[in-house]
């Protein structure tokens, strides 16, 4: 059996590229077809020399430094590859890569991450955050979006079976393709993390600092929570919010970002660790629960399908208030450490794999 993967782009090893390296582990005989490949050179040891395949969209004028401006010609450039010769075709997709054209005799499996947000419920956000609600540059952008919308919906038809990565994205895979999806985890590398039993005092909650993440709703609740220390990892644009939210608060410490080691110490010593935004899974929620750590996150989203009522609670708005609540409820109850890693093991790499091979194996029958 002839196998493809395909995938968006490589200039980042990120949560999508963690899913294309355990389907390379699975599928190891498979071709790897990108539509972009700047990926820096030591974070490319997952790929163990493996030659990558890569449209006309690599040879672009400043394509290496600006290739998401050509977000435009992406569906025509999936489209150019050639996936005749395959029995499988395996797309990871958050944008266009489930557009790869297959035939009949070829099944063609789509792992989706997220159906086009900025082309779909997010667009005006993302308007609003580029600067492109008015003006010319407006005008195109919004066209441009609703080309995208239109091929987006028709391409969502070539995949033979559609897989979710929570059922949030479910959801909105139903919403915008009238789809129906399989729900498969992304893998999360559990073993990364060991279990601890020892806990102190603090709360951690640790991300790049944007403005989904909604780390400054965090900060806000425990400057109001003197007797609760919490520990803030990472940096980002956010960040000068975030500090003034915290108001100079004693018992909130920032890190900065911190190496892997520290990270690791830090969420296994941890009370519990804090998420406030709406995620479409949420990795970092599995790897806390895989030191054995609570979580308190904000209820929607790809939460809903990890965290557990004996694995932690949720709070069900995106206000310091609610975040307090939930800080003092929490206080009144009992989290098993070893409760919290079996719940992370769910998720692990192995369980990923096994999954999309059944997935496969299902369809081929």
């Amino acid at each position: 059996m002839r196998v493809a993967i395909v995938h968006e782009w490589l200039d980042s090893f990120a949560g999508s590229e963690r899913v294309v390296e355990q389907l390379l582990a699975e599928w190891p005989e498979a071709d790897l077809h990108v539509l972009v490949d700047f990926m820096p050179e030591p974070e490319r040891g997952w790929l163990n020399g493996r030659a990558v395949r890569t449209s006309f969209l690599q040879r672009l004028p400043f394509a290496r430094r600006h290739f998401r401006k050509y977000l435009g010609l992406m569906p025509i450039a999936i489209e150019q590859f050639d996936m005749s010769g395959y029995d499988l075709v395996l797309s990871s997709s958050h944008a266009v890569a489930k557009g790869v054209i297959t035939g009949p005799g070829q099944l063609h499996v789509s792992y989706v991450h997220s159906p086009m947000r900025y082309a779909w419920d997010l667009q005006h956000q993302y308007l609003r955050e580029s600067g492109m609600e008015r003006g010319l540059k407006g005008l195109y952008a919004r066209r441009l979006l609703h080309r995208l919308r239109q091929w987006d919906r028709s391409s969502a038809a070539g995949p033979d079976v559609v897989v979710a990565n929570s059922a949030y994205i479910a959801e909105r895979i139903a919403k915008a393709w009238r789809r129906e999806s399989i729900v498969v985890h992304p893998p999360v590398d559990v073993d990364r993390f060991a279990l601890s039993e020892a806990k102190d005092d603090h709360y951690l909650t640790a991300s790049r600092m944007v403005p989904y993440k909604r780390i400054e709703v965090i900060a806000a609740a425990f400057a109001r929570m003197p007797q609760r220390r919490l520990v803030i990892v990472g940096e980002g644009t956010n960040e000068a919010r975030v500090r003034e939210a915290a108001a100079g608060a004693p018992n909130i410490a920032f890190r900065g970002r911190v190496a892997t080691p520290e990270l690791v110490a830090l969420t296994q010593s941890a009370r519990a660790c804090v998420f406030a935004a709406e995620e479409d899974f949420g990795i970092a929620t599995v790897e806390a629960l895989a030191c054995g750590t609570p979580v308190i996150a904000y209820g929607r989203g790809g939460a809903r399908d990890i965290v557990t009522p004996d694995t932690g609670l949720f709070f069900d708005a995106q206000t310091p208030e609610a975040i307090i609540a939930a800080v003092d409820r929490f206080e009144t109850l009992s989290f098993s450490p070893a409760a919290c890693r079996a719940r992370a093991e769910r998720f692990s790499r192995a369980a990923f794999r096994a999954a999309m091979r059944r997935v496969v194996e299902e369809a081929r029958r």
